[in-house]
């Protein structure tokens, strides 16, 4: 059984163990009471170089050096100390025969190797779960059997499975994630146990997508019109009891409203999205404060941290007061700033709606609306054709959408499929 030893960068605060040089590399962010002292520390910067018997009797045992991601205080004497290891270096025995399947490695990948955020983490597992479901399929789950065949035969297979519907289940951008995670998983596993026909990945290229949005997916005009009138039914259909037995005689519409219920915030929600075209993330973190009533403008936190102005209709803005008068004001919580609010009765709430609760209420907006295959992100395709439609100025929907690169807004000037296929047979 071999043993193979990795090396991982340095950050602050993380101690890392390296097989080969039989030293530990180490950024102090505190002290002990035996053995280093401030002025020490102090002396010799932030990296120190320490024998790694004299750290293992002094700090911490090697199954704790092996844990990803350890954070606990050491004990030295009457004083407690806290030494952070996030991601630090390790040590893998590969093993033989029948044990040297990919799942082996994809446990190790994932808690030696991965230090992105949670929300990221699963992504990774779910696409590297993909492929070694697939190479299952095709009678390859070892590791020596990943060859560069294997990977084209899965880029094939990512780009020939369709849907009920006829239409493709992964788009270009999404396999050219999928493959992203899975070529940084082989080049891993080829440093430390190498493929026998090299790294099956490493000659496999990513699909050119340009920059082109599906803009095919925004919804029509008529399809706004039922969204918007099931939001406005929201105040008086949602969230009402279920419980038949102590209502039995009592109809749906005049049945009491469960406490967690938010019915006027939901509407406005629903107005925010279609009538300005912003995100799920950046509808979260709007702030009541964010409202310029004067000028119709919300100003929000968008992707990638910088803020956008977004206008918004009379009736977006009418929707988001009649909010705050009926509900927000009589439920909200002491020293919440956030414009949509949980409701009251989840406790541990951070005050601030997730994206996922903004799916769910677009979901369920959507099947009383009777209007299937749309998400949120459709209302931002379809401001981005309105605005296009109705005036024809790129900049425009540059401005209301806050695209960085203007080529994102000129795509909505494309002529979609439907308008393609009308033009053509309203030929005379």
């Amino acid at each position: 059984m071999r043993v193979i030893y990795s090396v991982a960068k340095l950050t602050t605060g993380t101690l890392y163990y390296f097989g080969y040089l039989k030293k530990v590399m180490i950024n102090i962010i505190c002290y002990t009471q035996k053995g280093l002292t401030h002025k020490d520390i102090k002396k010799a910067g932030k990296t120190l170089v320490i024998p790694d018997r004299w750290l293992y009797k002094r700090y911490l045992s090697y199954s704790d050096m092996c844990h990803s991601d350890y954070r606990r205080g050491v004990g030295m004497g009457e004083n407690q100390h806290q030494i952070a290891i996030r991601n630090n270096s390790y040590e893998i025995s590969v093993p033989e025969g029948d044990q040297d399947t990919l799942y082996f490695w994809l446990k190790n990948y994932l808690e030696h190797a991965v230090t992105t955020a949670e929300s990221s983490r699963k992504v990774q597992v779910r696409d590297l779960l993909l492929f070694i479901r697939f190479a299952e399929k095709e009678g390859a789950p070892m590791r020596p059997m990943w060859t560069p065949r294997l990977s084209r035969a899965f880029i094939d297979f990512l780009r020939t499975t369709l849907r009920s519907g006829g239409q493709r289940y992964w788009a270009d951008r999404t396999i050219n994630r999928i493959l992203a995670h899975v070529k940084t998983f082989a080049k891993w596993i080829h440093k430390l146990a190498p493929f026998p026909l090299g790294n099956p990945m490493g000659n496999i290229r990513l699909i050119g997508v340009g920059e082109n949005l599906d803009i095919e997916r925004a919804f029509s005009d008529g399809e706004r019109r039922r969204l918007l009138d099931a939001a406005d039914l929201l105040p008086s259909v949602w969230g009402k009891s279920r419980d038949r037995r102590r209502n039995k005689n009592t109809e749906p519409v005049a049945r009491p409203r469960r406490k967690y219920a938010r019915p006027w915030r939901n509407r406005a929600m629903m107005y925010t999205l279609i009538e300005t075209g912003m995100r799920r993330g950046a509808l979260v973190n709007i702030n009541v404060s964010d409202i310029d009533w004067d000028r119709h403008l919300i100003i929000t936190v968008e992707k990638g941290g910088y803020s956008h102005s977004y206008s918004i209709s009379d009736q977006g803005l009418k929707a988001i007061q009649d909010y705050l008068t009926n509900e927000r004001e009589v439920n909200k919580g002491a020293g919440l700033t956030a414009l949509f609010l949980p409701a009251s009765t989840i406790r541990n709430s951070s005050g601030r709606l997730t994206p996922l609760v903004v799916n769910q209420v677009w979901n369920e907006v959507c099947t009383l609306a009777q209007v299937s295959g749309k998400t949120p992100h459709s209302a931002r395709h379809a401001m981005g054709k309105h605005i296009i439609e109705k005036t024809g100025n790129i900049a425009a929907v540059q401005r209301q959408l806050g695209h960085r690169n203007v080529a994102y807004s000129v795509q909505y000037a494309r002529v979609s499929n439907k308008e393609l296929r009308d033009v053509l047979n309203n030929r005379s």
